[in-house]
């Protein structure tokens, strides 16, 4: 059992988030990025995660 931070909004200190999905292109349509985008219910600040691992994914 390992026990997780608990994510909170840096701006506003919320807890409760929307997420969504993102693609990004490069600037000459040679890569994409997946991300997911964690969106702030309070205040609407945008919090980016790449490829589906941050600092909140231990396993």
């Amino acid at each position: 059992m390992t026990n997780q931070p608990s994510l909170v909004c840096p701006l506003c200190s919320c807890p409760s988030f929307t997420q969504e999905e993102s693609r990004q292109d490069s600037a000459w349509g040679l890569t994409s990025h997946r991300m997911t985008l964690l969106i702030c219910d309070n205040c609407r600040y945008v919090l980016h995660f790449y490829d589906r691992n941050s600092i909140f994914d231990f396993d």
